[in-house]
């Protein structure tokens, strides 16, 4: 797309996307901790940003009831980081903060959360998205209002899934590891429901927002929903059953005892807003992200290049989105 990219994170695991498709070889890469304020300061410094997409943070819910301290750490305070470092950046125009449809208080029931309601969390993962978007109104009001000064937005998708992601404890990788490990997948949760979306979908609805805040585009500079046609928001099951029967119909099993924490059960988004006033809607159905999926992780399975593929895929996308 020819823009020039500099990216701040911690150290990628072996196993990852970033790793498998040499995403070092495309950008500037810094290694380094949101939670410390220099090295977040020293990052933009570097980067001289026109544009800032904050997407670093602790994504799992179940890891945040082992890891409440350093979730709240992360996600709030990293995100108060790299906002604070992002008002003495002399070139930027626009910031787009991604935080989560789970930044919504869930009242689970049937109805998609918009944009104006109100944020929340049962769990410690869910409370610091919503603090985030606190965070994120505070630093707009405050330091980004002014004439002249960069706009801030902050963007919430659904369950994004995709080719590449080996996160622990998520349903996709986890349906994936065992089916190339060539075992039945367990699925702890078959009726939850949740907005399933392909990453590009949640990435194009970013770039998109970032476009029309850095023309300066003032009254964009608010929160906005990126999710899935309603008639994607499905059950856990559902997903299960096409994956494994994209890849040859294994089936999967559900354990005989499930115990954990809290996981809300049903949430869905709103995304009438971006629909009308950007013009932005869903490319990819659920069952092509499933498919692109599939595919994905079968071709870089069979020896392929999972550089190669993740661009292939990208084209296709953006070919699509670009005609919508």
């Amino acid at each position: 797309m020819g823009a020039v990219v500099t990216g701040l994170s911690l150290p990628a695991e072996e196993i990852s996307l970033f790793r498998q498709a040499r995403v070092e070889s495309l950008l500037t890469h810094i290694e380094g901790d949101i939670r410390d304020m220099a090295v977040v300061e020293a990052a933009v410094a570097q980067a001289d940003p026109e544009v800032v997409f904050h997407l670093a943070a602790q994504p799992l819910v179940r890891l945040s009831y082992d890891t409440p301290v350093e979730t709240f750490a992360t996600n709030v305070q990293g995100t108060v980081h790299v906002l604070d470092a992002c008002r003495r950046a002399p070139n930027l125009k626009a910031i787009v903060a991604i935080t989560s449809d789970k930044a919504y208080e869930n009242r689970e029931w049937v109805w998609p959360y918009r944009e104006s309601d109100p944020m929340g969390g049962h769990d410690p993962y869910s409370a610091s998205k919503g603090a985030a978007e606190l965070v994120i109104a505070a630093y707009r009001r405050s330091f980004f209002s002014a004439p002249g000064a960069p706009l801030l937005a902050s963007v919430r998708a659904g369950n994004v899934i995709g080719g590449g992601d080996w996160a622990l404890d998520r349903l996709v990788p986890d349906i994936i590891r065992a089916l190339i490990a060539g075992e039945r997948p367990l699925i702890r949760s078959p009726h939850s429901i949740r907005p399933w979306q392909h990453v590009l979908e949640a990435l194009g609805g970013y770039l998109l927002i970032a476009q029309v805040l850095a023309a300066g585009e003032a009254w964009a500079a608010e929160g906005w929903n990126f999710g899935p046609a309603d008639d994607d928001t499905q059950p856990v099951s559902w997903i299960a059953d096409r994956i494994t029967g994209h890849w040859g119909n294994t089936g999967w099993d559900q354990p005989e005892q499930v115990s954990g924490p809290h996981e809300a059960k049903i949430l869905k988004l709103d995304c009438a807003k971006a629909r009308n006033y950007l013009g932005w809607r869903p490319a990819w159905g659920l069952g092509e992200a499933l498919n692109r999926i599939v595919e994905w992780h079968r071709g870089v399975a069979e020896g392929g290049d999972a550089q190669a593929i993740s661009l292939t895929q990208l084209a296709a996308y953006r070919a699509l989105f670009q005609q919508g």
